[in-house]
């Protein structure tokens, strides 16, 4: 396993890209294949580096829904014809957020309207 740092950057990386690519909002998203794709590619980044996290720091966060986390990864790559861009806007906009806030502070910096 490499060092969770690597990991801890692909999350907070992927996290401000998805910022930045859905700053247009909803119907912005919705109506550009381009960004769904952007975004998708960086969900399933920031879903597969959590996976790759150690287990005590998954254990020192139990806020944090980690089992959510791998299970709509395995959507993104497994199930991928049948993901509905109004579902995954809902993560963007309802989930994200809250991982951000729940998220060990070594991975965070100001984002997310804080």
């Amino acid at each position: 396993m490499k060092d969770a740092t690597l990991y801890l950057l692909h999350i907070r990386e992927c996290t401000d890209r998805i910022i930045r690519y859905t700053r247009g909002g909803k119907e912005a998203f919705l109506a550009d294949e381009m960004i769904q794709d952007a975004v998708l590619r960086n969900l399933q980044t920031l879903a597969e580096s959590t996976q790759r996290l150690d287990e005590g720091l998954k254990v020192n966060h139990p806020e944090i829904d980690w089992r959510g986390i791998s299970g709509f990864r395995n959507i993104l790559v497994h199930q991928y014809l049948s993901v509905n861009p109004l579902r995954v806007w809902n993560v963007i906009e309802q989930h994200l957020p809250l991982f951000w806030r729940q998220s060990p502070g070594c991975w965070r910096k100001p984002a997310m309207g804080e």
